[in-house]
Protein backbone atom coordinates (compact mmCIF):
# COMPACT_ATOMS: atom_id res chain seq x y z
CA UNK A 1 0.00 0.00 0.00
CA UNK A 2 1.15 3.28 -0.82
CA UNK A 3 0.83 6.39 1.39
CA UNK A 4 0.79 9.54 -0.45
CA UNK A 5 0.59 12.66 1.59
CA UNK A 6 -2.64 11.88 4.29
CA UNK A 7 -4.06 9.47 1.68
CA UNK A 8 -3.87 5.59 1.01
CA UNK A 9 -4.35 3.93 -2.14
CA UNK A 10 -6.63 2.28 -2.06
CA UNK A 11 -7.95 3.31 1.32
CA UNK A 12 -10.06 1.77 3.68
CA UNK A 13 -13.79 2.23 2.93
CA UNK A 14 -14.22 0.48 6.64
CA UNK A 15 -15.06 3.75 7.92
CA UNK A 16 -18.45 3.56 7.45
CA UNK A 17 -20.71 1.36 4.91
CA UNK A 18 -18.05 -0.64 3.08
CA UNK A 19 -19.40 -0.06 -0.15
CA UNK A 20 -19.24 3.53 -0.02
CA UNK A 21 -16.32 5.26 -1.45
CA UNK A 22 -13.26 5.41 0.88
CA UNK A 23 -13.66 9.36 2.93
CA UNK A 24 -10.14 10.29 1.92
CA UNK A 25 -11.37 10.24 -1.70
CA UNK A 26 -14.26 12.64 -1.45
CA UNK A 27 -12.32 15.61 -1.27
CA UNK A 28 -12.80 17.56 -4.26
CA UNK A 29 -9.48 18.20 -6.32
CA UNK A 30 -6.27 17.80 -4.82
CA UNK A 31 -2.89 17.98 -5.58
CA UNK A 32 -0.30 15.36 -4.29
CA UNK A 33 3.33 14.74 -4.18
CA UNK A 34 3.51 10.77 -4.73
CA UNK A 35 6.77 9.11 -3.43
CA UNK A 36 8.65 9.40 -5.96
CA UNK A 37 8.10 13.44 -5.83
CA UNK A 38 6.04 13.30 -8.91
CA UNK A 39 3.39 15.25 -8.85
CA UNK A 40 -0.32 14.17 -9.04
CA UNK A 41 -3.92 15.30 -8.89
CA UNK A 42 -6.59 13.27 -7.10
CA UNK A 43 -10.01 13.99 -9.12
CA UNK A 44 -12.99 13.47 -7.64
CA UNK A 45 -15.92 14.98 -9.71
CA UNK A 46 -17.80 13.19 -12.77
CA UNK A 47 -17.38 15.64 -15.28
CA UNK A 48 -13.33 16.31 -14.66
CA UNK A 49 -13.19 12.51 -14.47
CA UNK A 50 -14.90 11.90 -17.41
CA UNK A 51 -13.00 14.75 -19.19
CA UNK A 52 -9.77 13.14 -18.16
CA UNK A 53 -10.57 9.96 -19.33
CA UNK A 54 -11.50 11.03 -22.95
CA UNK A 55 -9.38 13.76 -23.86
CA UNK A 56 -6.18 12.94 -25.70
CA UNK A 57 -3.91 15.59 -24.09
CA UNK A 58 -4.01 13.12 -20.99
CA UNK A 59 -1.95 9.83 -22.01
CA UNK A 60 -2.19 6.04 -20.81
CA UNK A 61 1.28 5.54 -21.13
CA UNK A 62 3.01 4.69 -18.25
CA UNK A 63 6.60 4.96 -19.67
CA UNK A 64 5.92 9.00 -20.14
CA UNK A 65 7.40 11.63 -17.57
CA UNK A 66 5.16 12.51 -14.28
CA UNK A 67 2.79 9.03 -15.20
CA UNK A 68 1.60 8.45 -11.69
CA UNK A 69 3.52 5.59 -10.36
CA UNK A 70 1.32 5.06 -6.98
CA UNK A 71 3.25 1.17 -5.77
CA UNK A 72 7.14 0.83 -5.84
CA UNK A 73 6.19 -2.71 -7.23
CA UNK A 74 4.40 -1.56 -10.27
CA UNK A 75 7.57 1.04 -10.65
CA UNK A 76 9.60 -2.60 -11.38
CA UNK A 77 7.04 -2.99 -13.99
CA UNK A 78 6.83 0.57 -16.55
CA UNK A 79 9.50 -0.65 -18.63
CA UNK A 80 8.43 -3.75 -19.43
CA UNK A 81 6.19 -4.62 -22.47
CA UNK A 82 3.13 -2.73 -21.84
CA UNK A 83 -0.49 -3.78 -22.79
CA UNK A 84 -2.65 -1.90 -24.81
CA UNK A 85 -4.67 -0.44 -21.60
CA UNK A 86 -1.07 1.55 -20.87
CA UNK A 87 -0.98 2.67 -24.76
CA UNK A 88 -1.81 5.40 -26.23
CA UNK A 89 -3.37 5.92 -30.31
CA UNK A 90 -2.15 4.78 -32.68
CA UNK A 91 -0.21 1.66 -30.90
CA UNK A 92 -3.21 1.20 -29.00
CA UNK A 93 -5.69 1.42 -31.58
CA UNK A 94 -3.43 -1.14 -33.45
CA UNK A 95 -3.34 -3.61 -30.63
CA UNK A 96 -7.00 -3.14 -28.92
CA UNK A 97 -8.61 -4.21 -33.10
CA UNK A 98 -6.95 -7.06 -32.84
CA UNK A 99 -9.45 -8.41 -30.25
CA UNK A 100 -12.72 -6.36 -31.15
CA UNK A 101 -14.62 -9.09 -32.57
CA UNK A 102 -14.37 -11.13 -29.78
CA UNK A 103 -16.21 -8.97 -27.50
CA UNK A 104 -18.49 -7.98 -29.48
CA UNK A 105 -21.97 -7.93 -27.93
CA UNK A 106 -23.29 -10.28 -31.00
CA UNK A 107 -20.53 -12.61 -29.99
CA UNK A 108 -21.26 -12.37 -26.46
CA UNK A 109 -25.26 -12.63 -26.75
CA UNK A 110 -24.09 -16.03 -28.41
CA UNK A 111 -21.85 -17.22 -25.47
CA UNK A 112 -24.76 -17.04 -23.04
CA UNK A 113 -26.30 -20.54 -23.02
CA UNK A 114 -22.52 -21.31 -22.44
CA UNK A 115 -22.40 -19.15 -19.55
CA UNK A 116 -25.54 -19.96 -18.14
CA UNK A 117 -24.46 -23.64 -18.58
CA UNK A 118 -21.48 -22.37 -16.26
CA UNK A 119 -23.40 -20.65 -13.64
CA UNK A 120 -25.69 -23.57 -13.18
CA UNK A 121 -23.12 -26.09 -12.57
CA UNK A 122 -21.41 -24.09 -10.47
CA UNK A 123 -24.69 -23.33 -8.46
CA UNK A 124 -25.53 -27.17 -8.57
CA UNK A 125 -22.34 -28.30 -6.63
CA UNK A 126 -22.70 -25.57 -3.87
CA UNK A 127 -26.14 -26.39 -3.58
CA UNK A 128 -25.53 -30.56 -3.48
CA UNK A 129 -23.23 -30.12 -0.73
CA UNK A 130 -25.41 -27.91 1.23
CA UNK A 131 -25.05 -24.87 3.38
CA UNK A 132 -22.95 -22.97 5.00
CA UNK A 133 -21.06 -22.29 1.57
CA UNK A 134 -18.29 -19.74 0.57
CA UNK A 135 -19.88 -17.88 -2.43
CA UNK A 136 -16.37 -16.46 -3.49
CA UNK A 137 -14.94 -19.77 -3.84
CA UNK A 138 -17.78 -21.99 -4.96
CA UNK A 139 -19.87 -19.77 -7.49
CA UNK A 140 -18.12 -15.72 -7.59
CA UNK A 141 -14.72 -16.95 -8.79
CA UNK A 142 -15.06 -20.29 -10.93
CA UNK A 143 -17.77 -18.97 -13.04
CA UNK A 144 -15.44 -16.07 -14.51
CA UNK A 145 -12.39 -18.00 -14.30
CA UNK A 146 -13.75 -20.80 -16.56
CA UNK A 147 -15.61 -18.68 -19.14
CA UNK A 148 -11.98 -16.88 -19.63
CA UNK A 149 -9.99 -19.95 -19.78
CA UNK A 150 -12.63 -21.00 -22.49
CA UNK A 151 -12.14 -17.84 -24.42
CA UNK A 152 -8.54 -17.49 -24.45
CA UNK A 153 -7.57 -21.49 -24.33
CA UNK A 154 -6.39 -21.55 -21.13
CA UNK A 155 -6.65 -24.84 -19.28
CA UNK A 156 -9.09 -24.47 -16.51
CA UNK A 157 -6.59 -26.98 -15.13
CA UNK A 158 -4.27 -23.89 -14.15
CA UNK A 159 -6.40 -21.50 -12.63
CA UNK A 160 -5.57 -22.23 -9.39
CA UNK A 161 -1.99 -21.33 -10.68
CA UNK A 162 -2.98 -17.99 -12.23
CA UNK A 163 -5.33 -16.93 -9.58
CA UNK A 164 -2.90 -17.07 -6.78
CA UNK A 165 -0.25 -15.01 -8.90
CA UNK A 166 -2.73 -12.10 -10.13
CA UNK A 167 -3.67 -11.87 -6.41
CA UNK A 168 0.14 -11.36 -5.25
CA UNK A 169 0.90 -8.62 -8.37
CA UNK A 170 -2.40 -6.94 -7.33
CA UNK A 171 -1.71 -6.57 -3.81
CA UNK A 172 -0.97 -3.13 -2.88
CA UNK A 173 1.25 -4.39 0.18
CA UNK A 174 3.25 -7.05 -1.54
CA UNK A 175 7.20 -5.94 -1.66
CA UNK A 176 8.23 -4.83 -5.50
CA UNK A 177 10.30 -8.41 -5.96
CA UNK A 178 7.05 -9.95 -5.39
CA UNK A 179 5.01 -8.34 -7.85
CA UNK A 180 7.45 -8.77 -10.23
CA UNK A 181 7.96 -12.23 -9.72
CA UNK A 182 4.07 -12.28 -10.24
CA UNK A 183 4.18 -10.84 -13.78
CA UNK A 184 7.26 -12.63 -14.53
CA UNK A 185 5.51 -16.26 -13.61
CA UNK A 186 2.12 -15.34 -15.40
CA UNK A 187 4.43 -13.68 -18.73
CA UNK A 188 6.22 -17.19 -18.60
CA UNK A 189 3.36 -19.26 -18.54
CA UNK A 190 1.24 -17.86 -21.42
CA UNK A 191 4.84 -17.25 -23.73
CA UNK A 192 4.44 -21.44 -23.44
CA UNK A 193 0.95 -21.38 -24.16
CA UNK A 194 1.06 -18.62 -27.09
CA UNK A 195 4.09 -20.18 -28.35
CA UNK A 196 1.87 -23.73 -28.99
CA UNK A 197 3.19 -26.06 -26.09
CA UNK A 198 -0.29 -25.73 -24.63
CA UNK A 199 -3.35 -24.52 -24.48
CA UNK A 200 -6.26 -24.51 -27.21
CA UNK A 201 -5.53 -24.00 -31.38
CA UNK A 202 -9.28 -21.86 -31.17
CA UNK A 203 -8.03 -19.82 -28.56
CA UNK A 204 -7.94 -16.37 -28.58
CA UNK A 205 -3.85 -16.35 -27.47
CA UNK A 206 -3.15 -18.81 -29.98
CA UNK A 207 -4.83 -16.59 -33.10
CA UNK A 208 -3.26 -13.57 -31.29
CA UNK A 209 0.17 -16.01 -31.77
CA UNK A 210 -0.24 -16.71 -34.79
CA UNK A 211 -0.43 -13.30 -36.72
CA UNK A 212 3.00 -11.92 -38.28
CA UNK A 213 2.47 -8.69 -36.74
CA UNK A 214 2.70 -9.33 -33.15
CA UNK A 215 5.44 -10.15 -30.90
CA UNK A 216 5.60 -12.65 -28.66
CA UNK A 217 6.10 -10.92 -25.81
CA UNK A 218 3.22 -8.77 -26.73
CA UNK A 219 0.94 -11.65 -27.26
CA UNK A 220 1.87 -12.50 -23.74
CA UNK A 221 1.18 -9.36 -22.42
CA UNK A 222 -1.93 -9.26 -24.15
CA UNK A 223 -2.90 -12.49 -22.60
CA UNK A 224 -2.19 -11.51 -18.78
CA UNK A 225 -4.22 -8.23 -19.04
CA UNK A 226 -6.99 -10.31 -20.47
CA UNK A 227 -6.58 -13.18 -17.82
CA UNK A 228 -6.63 -11.41 -14.70
CA UNK A 229 -9.34 -8.64 -15.37
CA UNK A 230 -11.32 -11.02 -16.97
CA UNK A 231 -11.84 -13.56 -13.51
CA UNK A 232 -11.03 -10.94 -10.84
CA UNK A 233 -12.70 -8.18 -11.61
CA UNK A 234 -15.99 -10.27 -13.16
CA UNK A 235 -15.37 -12.33 -9.72
CA UNK A 236 -15.43 -9.48 -7.34
CA UNK A 237 -18.63 -8.26 -8.62
CA UNK A 238 -20.48 -10.86 -8.18
CA UNK A 239 -19.73 -11.36 -4.71
CA UNK A 240 -20.01 -7.83 -3.61
CA UNK A 241 -23.00 -7.70 -5.47
CA UNK A 242 -24.64 -10.60 -3.86
CA UNK A 243 -23.15 -8.99 -0.44
CA UNK A 244 -25.05 -5.73 -1.21
CA UNK A 245 -28.35 -7.58 -2.13
CA UNK A 246 -28.17 -9.20 0.62
CA UNK A 247 -28.09 -5.93 2.71
CA UNK A 248 -30.84 -4.50 0.66
CA UNK A 249 -33.40 -7.28 1.09
CA UNK A 250 -35.96 -5.05 -0.20
CA UNK A 251 -34.25 -4.42 -3.54
CA UNK A 252 -33.44 -8.21 -3.92
CA UNK A 253 -37.02 -8.77 -3.35
CA UNK A 254 -38.01 -6.56 -6.53
CA UNK A 255 -35.32 -8.11 -8.40
CA UNK A 256 -37.18 -11.83 -8.04
CA UNK A 257 -40.36 -10.50 -8.41
CA UNK A 258 -39.36 -8.42 -11.61
CA UNK A 259 -36.47 -10.09 -13.23
CA UNK A 260 -36.84 -8.15 -16.43
CA UNK A 261 -35.11 -5.20 -14.34
CA UNK A 262 -31.51 -7.35 -13.92
CA UNK A 263 -29.98 -5.53 -17.12
CA UNK A 264 -30.94 -2.15 -15.22
CA UNK A 265 -30.02 -3.37 -11.60
CA UNK A 266 -26.37 -4.49 -13.00
CA UNK A 267 -25.49 -1.01 -13.96
CA UNK A 268 -26.52 0.39 -11.18
CA UNK A 269 -24.71 -2.46 -8.74
CA UNK A 270 -21.34 -1.34 -10.97
CA UNK A 271 -22.34 2.25 -10.46
CA UNK A 272 -22.80 1.81 -6.70
CA UNK A 273 -20.00 -0.46 -5.96
CA UNK A 274 -16.99 0.66 -8.15
CA UNK A 275 -14.52 -1.93 -7.64
CA UNK A 276 -11.41 0.03 -9.10
CA UNK A 277 -9.43 1.14 -5.75
CA UNK A 278 -7.15 3.61 -6.81
CA UNK A 279 -8.62 5.36 -9.86
CA UNK A 280 -7.67 5.77 -12.91
CA UNK A 281 -4.26 7.19 -14.05
CA UNK A 282 -2.89 9.57 -16.58
CA UNK A 283 -0.60 12.20 -17.11
CA UNK A 284 -1.24 15.48 -18.91
CA UNK A 285 0.87 16.11 -22.10
CA UNK A 286 -0.36 19.76 -22.04
CA UNK A 287 -1.65 22.33 -19.86
CA UNK A 288 -5.23 21.69 -19.60
CA UNK A 289 -8.49 23.28 -17.51
CA UNK A 290 -10.87 21.10 -16.65
CA UNK A 291 -14.39 21.63 -16.36
CA UNK A 292 -14.64 22.19 -12.59
CA UNK A 293 -11.68 24.97 -12.83
CA UNK A 294 -8.59 22.77 -12.13
CA UNK A 295 -5.74 23.71 -14.27
CA UNK A 296 -3.68 20.35 -14.88
CA UNK A 297 -0.27 21.11 -16.39
CA UNK A 298 1.92 19.56 -18.84
CA UNK A 299 4.01 16.50 -16.83
CA UNK A 300 1.18 16.51 -14.17
CA UNK A 301 -0.37 13.30 -13.25
CA UNK A 302 -3.63 12.72 -12.41
CA UNK A 303 -6.14 9.68 -10.79
CA UNK A 304 -9.60 9.74 -12.10
CA UNK A 305 -11.25 7.98 -8.87
CA UNK A 306 -14.28 6.34 -10.30
CA UNK A 307 -16.20 5.55 -7.13
CA UNK A 308 -16.65 8.89 -6.13
CA UNK A 309 -17.54 10.10 -9.99
CA UNK A 310 -20.11 7.11 -9.58
CA UNK A 311 -21.32 8.98 -6.57
CA UNK A 312 -22.10 12.64 -8.20
CA UNK A 313 -25.06 14.02 -7.03
CA UNK A 314 -25.73 15.89 -10.18
CA UNK A 315 -25.75 13.23 -12.35
CA UNK A 316 -27.01 10.20 -9.75
CA UNK A 317 -29.42 12.46 -7.33
CA UNK A 318 -29.38 9.87 -4.02
CA UNK A 319 -26.33 8.13 -5.57
CA UNK A 320 -25.24 6.84 -1.82
CA UNK A 321 -28.38 4.81 -1.59
CA UNK A 322 -28.78 1.38 -4.18
CA UNK A 323 -32.30 1.52 -5.98
CA UNK A 324 -32.01 -1.33 -8.80
CA UNK A 325 -34.32 0.79 -10.37
CA UNK A 326 -32.09 3.79 -11.40
CA UNK A 327 -31.22 4.84 -14.83
CA UNK A 328 -27.24 3.91 -14.03
CA UNK A 329 -25.90 3.67 -17.86
CA UNK A 330 -23.59 7.07 -17.45
CA UNK A 331 -21.68 5.17 -14.64
CA UNK A 332 -17.90 5.28 -15.14
CA UNK A 333 -17.35 1.98 -13.85
CA UNK A 334 -15.62 0.66 -17.53
CA UNK A 335 -13.75 3.56 -17.86
CA UNK A 336 -14.69 6.19 -20.95
CA UNK A 337 -13.19 7.14 -23.58
CA UNK A 338 -10.85 4.84 -26.25
CA UNK A 339 -9.27 2.67 -23.24
CA UNK A 340 -12.64 1.88 -21.23
CA UNK A 341 -12.66 -1.64 -20.70
CA UNK A 342 -13.09 -4.09 -23.76
CA UNK A 343 -14.70 -7.26 -21.84
CA UNK A 344 -17.82 -4.91 -20.53
CA UNK A 345 -20.51 -6.55 -22.97
CA UNK A 346 -19.01 -10.18 -21.03
CA UNK A 347 -18.90 -8.80 -17.96
CA UNK A 348 -22.61 -7.62 -17.95
CA UNK A 349 -23.80 -11.07 -19.52
CA UNK A 350 -21.62 -12.91 -17.05
CA UNK A 351 -23.36 -11.01 -13.80
CA UNK A 352 -26.56 -10.63 -15.03
CA UNK A 353 -26.62 -14.48 -15.78
CA UNK A 354 -24.91 -15.15 -12.55
CA UNK A 355 -27.54 -13.07 -10.03
CA UNK A 356 -30.79 -13.14 -11.06
CA UNK A 357 -29.90 -17.27 -11.72
CA UNK A 358 -28.75 -16.72 -7.60
CA UNK A 359 -31.97 -14.97 -6.39
CA UNK A 360 -34.37 -16.75 -8.77
CA UNK A 361 -32.98 -20.46 -7.30
CA UNK A 362 -32.13 -19.71 -3.94
CA UNK A 363 -34.86 -17.32 -2.53
CA UNK A 364 -33.75 -17.69 1.08
CA UNK A 365 -30.52 -16.91 0.79
CA UNK A 366 -28.72 -15.26 3.36
CA UNK A 367 -25.37 -14.69 5.33
CA UNK A 368 -23.76 -17.46 7.18
CA UNK A 369 -22.34 -15.27 9.64
CA UNK A 370 -23.34 -11.40 10.88
CA UNK A 371 -22.11 -9.09 8.49
CA UNK A 372 -19.14 -7.60 10.73
CA UNK A 373 -17.26 -10.48 9.98
CA UNK A 374 -17.23 -10.48 6.67
CA UNK A 375 -13.58 -9.83 5.32
CA UNK A 376 -12.88 -7.59 2.61
CA UNK A 377 -9.79 -7.41 0.33
CA UNK A 378 -9.07 -4.00 0.97
CA UNK A 379 -4.81 -4.64 -0.24
CA UNK A 380 -5.86 -5.15 -3.72
CA UNK A 381 -6.38 -2.81 -6.81
CA UNK A 382 -9.53 -4.63 -6.82
CA UNK A 383 -12.14 -4.28 -4.08
CA UNK A 384 -13.66 -7.43 -3.46
CA UNK A 385 -14.29 -10.06 -0.71
CA UNK A 386 -12.31 -12.69 0.88
CA UNK A 387 -15.22 -14.76 1.54
CA UNK A 388 -18.55 -14.53 1.97
CA UNK A 389 -20.10 -17.33 4.07
CA UNK A 390 -23.66 -17.99 2.94
CA UNK A 391 -26.95 -19.99 3.93
CA UNK A 392 -29.72 -20.78 2.51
Amino acid sequence: MSIVDDIAFPAPRQSGCPFDPPPAYRRRATRLTLWDGNPCWLLTDYQDVRTVLSDRRFSADARNPGFPILVRGQQELRNETPSFLRLDDPEHARLRRMLTTEFLIKRVEAMRPGIQRIVDEALDAMVAHGPPADLVAEFALPIPSLVICELLGVPYGDHAFFQRQSSRMLDTTAPAETTRSAFEALTEYLTELASGRQGRADGILAKLAARSDLTLPEVAVTGLLLLVAGHETTANMTSLSTLALLRHPTQAERLREQPELINGAVEELLRYLTIIGSGLPRVALADVELPGGTLVRAGEGVLGMLSTANRDEELFPGGAELDVTRDARRHLAFGFGVHQCLGQPLARAELQIALSTLLRRLPTLRLAVPFDEVRFRNETVIYGLRELPIAW
